[in-house]
C-alpha cells in the first residue's frame, strides 16, 4: 500500500486529514444553522403525507431500506459476501444508484430537520439524533471525496461506507422508529 494521496504526491495523511476536515466541517456547518435558526416547527411541504413528521419518518425508512440494499452490494463488489465470488456487472450500478436514491430521500428530511425544527439537545434522544444528522451528511462528503482522492489506504470507503451506514441507522432509531412507536405503527 503506497503511503501518497492524490496527483500532487502529498502523504495518504494530508489526504485522510483533508476527509475528516472536510467531513466536520459539513456537521458542523449544518449544526450551526440549525442552532442560529430554531425554526418555528412548519412544514414547508409534506409531499402528500399527512404531516412533516410522518413524510420524514417514511422517508428516513426508505432511505435505511436503501442502505442495506448499499451494505449488500458493497459486500458483493469487495468480494466480502459468503457465496458470491464475482459479483455480476449490474451490482455495481445498484450500489451507485440505490445510494444516489438514498441520498436524495434524506434532502426533504434534513431540510425540515434544519429548517422547520432546528437543533435540539433534550431529551437525550433528540440530541442523539440531532447528533448523528448533522454526522451522517458529514460521514457522506467524507466518502464522496475519498471516493476522487487517489492513494489513500485501501480500506477508506468501505471504512466511510459503513460508517455512514451506522449513522443512518442511529437516526432511524432515534427518530422514525421512536415516532411509529408513539403513533402505534410499532411497538417496542
Amino acid at each position: 500500500m503506497s503511503t501518497e494521496a492524490s496527483a500532487g504526491g502529498l502523504p495518504a495523511q494530508w489526504g485522510l486529514a483533508a476527509l475528516g476536515a472536510v467531513g466536520l466541517a459539513v456537521a458542523a456547518a449544518l449544526a450551526g444553522y440549525a442552532q442560529v435558526h430554531p425554526g418555528d416547527g412548519a412544514a414547508l411541504t409534506t409531499l402528500g403525507f399527512s404531516g412533516m413528521l410522518q413524510m420524514k419518518s417514511w422517508l428516513t425508512t426508505a432511505a435505511t431500506v436503501l442502505v442495506v440494499v448499499q451494505l449488500v452490494s458493497a459486500l458483493a463488489m469487495w468480494g466480502r459476501l459468503p457465496g458470491v465470488r464475482d459479483a455480476p456487472r449490474w451490482v455495481t450500478p445498484l450500489h451507485r444508484w440505490s445510494g444516489t436514491v438514498a441520498f436524495l430521500l434524506t434532502l426533504p428530511v434534513v431540510f425540515h430537520c434544519v429548517w422547520s425544527l432546528g437543533f435540539e439537545d433534550e431529551p437525550a434522544r433528540v440530541l442523539v439524533h440531532s447528533l448523528a444528522g448533522c454526522a451522517f451528511y458529514g460521514v457522506f462528503a467524507a466518502k464522496m471525496l475519498a471516493l476522487r482522492l487517489r492513494r489513500l489506504p485501501s480500506a477508506t470507503v468501505p471504512v466511510l461506507g459503513g460508517l455512514l451506514a451506522v449513522v443512518l441507522v442511529v437516526v432511524w432509531f432515534s427518530s422514525a422508529l421512536w415516532f411509529f412507536g408513539q403513533s402505534g405503527y410499532a411497538s417496542y
